[in-house]
């Protein structure tokens, strides 16, 4: 080894009040009476919850919030969801379970029979939704979320729809245009076959 590779780190020279950490104490201390006094900012964020509760949630919020999630439904009411296992292989968390069977309809090969998530094991990182190809799985602005037992907490198929349901109004989904699934409902077909006529 030459000896112009080799860096030698001096340790810094520090001044008495640095010695006995007075401006870092003083920054401290300014920082929490600011807050103490600042009685005007205070009122705006403190909510008695769950008395009181925020109202002014926002447009960003709505959109990128980790919360309770929903299975989506395609424009004809079905499930979205296509059984493809994306969101379950996806979860760090291995809290997605999902059971498979052939599809009664013709615009897709399988479905989910079951469809359940555990919401006191998920880490609501939205691995799930982003993984999904059809956008079947969301996670919703909910965050009540409160029951007495752990098996409440799991949801299955017929409660992730219920949610979907309250929710739809406010965060509508997004239904992609062009995934490797295609669409599922009514448009899949008009996106496959634009020619061809059908009685609805």
């Amino acid at each position: 080894m030459r000896d112009d590779d080799i860096i030698v780190l001096k340790e810094p020279e520090l001044t008495a009040a640095e010695r006995l950490y007075l401006p870092q104490i003083l920054d401290g201390l300014k920082t929490t009476l600011r807050h103490m006094f600042d009685l005007q900012r205070r009122r705006a964020v403190v909510h008695q919850y769950p008395e009181q509760k925020r109202e002014d949630t926002g447009e960003l919020r709505t959109a990128n919030y980790h919360g309770v999630h929903r299975l989506n439904k395609d424009p004809d009411g079905r499930v979205a969801c296509v059984a493809c296992f994306m969101c379950s292989t996806a979860c760090p968390a291995h809290c997605i379970h999902i059971e498979a069977g052939e599809s009664p309809w013709p615009d897709r090969e399988k479905y989910p029979v079951k469809f359940d998530i555990d919401e006191l094991r998920c880490i609501y990182c939205g691995m799930c939704e982003e993984a999904c190809p059809v956008d079947a799985i969301e996670l919703t602005p909910l965050y009540e979320l409160v029951s007495c037992t752990r098996e409440e907490l799991i949801l299955d198929k017929e409660k992730l729809l219920q949610v979907y349901e309250e929710t739809k109004a406010v965060k509508p989904r997004k239904n992609p245009p062009v995934t490797d699934y295609g669409l599922t409902g009514r448009q899949s077909l008009d996106v496959a076959q634009p020619n061809v006529e059908r009685k609805v």
